[in-house]
């Protein structure tokens, strides 16, 4: 390996080929054009010592050594910009960024009022907002993408991979049974009233948390439509062509007349604000998460125990 310093642009050319599978969605990821995806990865190499990339067809596949680099890669495009942004924040908040990656129903619900309270408090605060799911989300703050990530997890399936990140719990929000208005209610009631009808489910990573609970009852759900977006969700199961589960913000979001809803006993989803590094966050951050924990406040949810939940670095914190 030679001596000297990785270029960052480099590296972050890298970690978009190993993300997107190809050097040409990489160039269109990034902005760039296709030959000079092709010119970074080889001065890469270069940098590197060691092959890379070798040829597969038409494409390229990336080498063991490359995929390492790639790991070491995200952390210090993370740490670059942890830098970057605590360096803008030591001038205080009369200017700044705070790009945050959340997912669909927090976007449609609860950021906005919190956008809207930060632009009246810090008006220099600028605000990028980006849809990800959590796995994304927090790979975005890995990578520099993002300052702050907006996430949810359940206690099934296993958490997402929070090394060198700061989690902080926000709210536990109860998750819903969602079944057709004017059904005839089951003796039972709950999940096992209808574990031989079929179900509305979302993607295959999902869905885990619905399977697990079905299974803890001794059925399996006979999933018969797929989707993510809980407008369909609601519409599908209005239409009698099933039943879901849905939390509670995806609820706030979008109220379709025709179902019923009907809150899990012991069934709740954990909503979290995380940001790469230890505490504190840099100071746009946490003035986000001031302005995001008052309107989660105003929900008149059930709020969790900071430290309850806090990642693998330590407990969740924004503030000093």
């Amino acid at each position: 390996m030679t001596s000297g310093l990785f270029d960052l642009t480099r590296l972050r050319v890298l970690v978009a080929v190993a993300k997107e599978g190809s050097v040409t969605a990489a160039a269109e990821a990034l902005g760039y054009a296709q030959p000079s995806v092709s010119h970074h990865l080889a001065k890469l190499e270069a940098e590197a010592g060691v092959p890379l990339v070798r040829r597969a067809g038409r494409g390229i596949l990336l080498t063991d050594a490359a995929r390492l680099l790639v790991a070491r890669a995200e952390e210090i495009l993370g740490q670059v910009a942890s830098a970057r942004a605590e360096l803008a924040a030591h001038a205080g908040l009369r200017a700044g960024r705070v790009r945050l990656a959340a997912f669909p129903s927090a976007l449609a619900t609860v950021v906005p009022p919190a956008v809207a309270r930060l632009a009246a408090d810090h008006p220099g605060v600028a605000v990028a907002l980006t849809e990800a799911e959590p796995p994304e989300a927090l790979t975005a703050l890995r990578t520099g993408e993002a300052d702050a990530a907006l996430i949810f997890e359940h206690d099934e399936p296993r958490p997402a991979d929070r090394r060198n990140t700061t989690v902080t719990p926000l709210l536990d929000e109860p998750v819903h049974l969602v079944a057709p208005a004017g059904a005839a209610p089951a003796p039972d009631g709950g999940l096992a009233a209808h574990r031989d009808g079929t179900w509305i489910a979302g993607c295959e990573r999902c869905r885990l948390h619905l399977v697990a609970m079905c299974g803890r009852l001794g059925f399996a759900p006979r999933i018969r439509f797929e989707t993510d977006d809980h407008v369909a969700v609601q519409a599908l199961v209005a239409a009698g062509l099933g039943v879901s589960v849905l939390p509670d913000l995806a609820l706030r979001a979008h109220r379709h007349a025709g179902v019923t809803t009907e809150p899990l006993p012991g069934e709740r989803r954990r909503v979290s604000l995380a940001h790469w590094g230890a505490p504190p966050a840099p100071l746009p951050v946490q003035a986000f998460a001031a302005a995001l924990t008052a309107v989660v406040a105003g929900l008149g949810a059930d709020r969790t125990d900071a430290g309850a939940h806090a990642g693998a670095d330590g407990a969740g914190g924004f503030g000093q």
